[in-house]
């Protein structure tokens, strides 16, 4: 069976005789932030957090990403927070790519390590602790501000792992190319899914998607090539993407291995025609 691999930033600080010249591409139609400039200059802190630092690779912002964040964490061993969440109205995504962190809601706890999955539901209390003797912990935490439908029921927190889950072929590709999915997506309790998409090596996506969903998708293994509104760029592990609503999208993998994703996107409900702080239930 072939070892599962994960990127993650590459932190440090490159030295003053490197070139300038890099692979960052930000438009109002797509952005590229390459694995390379993820580094320590650049990380964030969260209150309440302890021995944590971040890299905040999304945020909502006029002309930029507009449902979600999407942060990398750095945890020590020991580190962690009691109070991670602080808004009781946002959902979130937790996927671990390396060490081990225990997290508690309520009487549940459950202990992830790499290829670890939590859906959190809005409105849960819990606790985040990095393992000691497992090195640094690091995930991807994805959060979004879930949108509540009357007479609809919310949807659960829960707790798999990559491993777990088996990976459905896309339509009329012998397995090339498939999709891991933690939610089924005829559940409408979800206003959000966080997939895994698996290419094998000269594989692709056939078609220039051109939909509603917004995406945010950081490449753990491999390289490829990505369309993005008709420009093609490459882009390898590490690396991270945010695609706007509409925006023409398409990829080849190049190999020699896999060529895989981390992909939000926001689904499952109306198109919203006033601004949030209109809407009455």
């Amino acid at each position: 069976m072939r070892e599962t691999r994960y990127a993650r930033p590459v932190g440090g600080h490159p030295g003053e005789s490197e070139l300038l010249t890099g692979r960052s591409i930000c438009t109002s139609h797509y952005m590229v932030i390459p694995r390379t400039v993820m580094r320590d200059i650049v990380t964030s802190r969260l209150p309440f957090w302890r021995e944590t630092r971040l890299w905040v690779l999304a945020r909502p912002l006029s002309g930029f990403a507009e449902t979600f964040s999407h942060y990398v964490l750095e945890v020590e061993p020991g580190g962690g927070s009691d109070e991670p969440e602080l808004d009781m109205g946002v959902e979130g995504v937790l996927f671990i790519t390396h060490g081990q962190c225990t997290i508690e809601i309520g009487d549940q706890a459950m202990t992830l390590e790499s290829g670890g999955y939590a859906y959190i539901a809005a409105g849960s209390r819990w606790n985040l602790r990095a393992e000691d003797g497992a090195g640094t912990c690091v995930f991807h935490w994805i959060r979004k501000r879930y949108e509540v439908v009357p007479g609809h029921e919310s949807p659960r927190t829960f707790f798999t792992r990559e491993s777990e889950v088996t990976p459905e072929s896309m339509p009329d590709t012998d397995g090339r190319w498939t999709t891991t999915r933690f939610v089924d997506p005829d559940d409408m309790r979800h206003d959000m899914h966080v997939n895994i998409v698996n290419f094998a090596p000269g594989s692709s996506i056939p078609f220039l998607e051109t939909h509603v969903m917004e995406h945010g998708l950081y490449i753990l293994e491999g390289k490829g090539t990505y369309c993005l509104n008709n420009d093609w760029v490459e882009v390898e592990a590490g690396d991270f993407i945010w695609l706007r609503a509409f925006c023409p999208q398409a990829c080849y993998a190049g190999g020699p291995g896999p060529f895989r994703y981390l992909l939000y996107k926001d689904v499952n409900r109306h198109a919203r025609l006033w601004s949030a702080d209109k809407m009455t239930l």
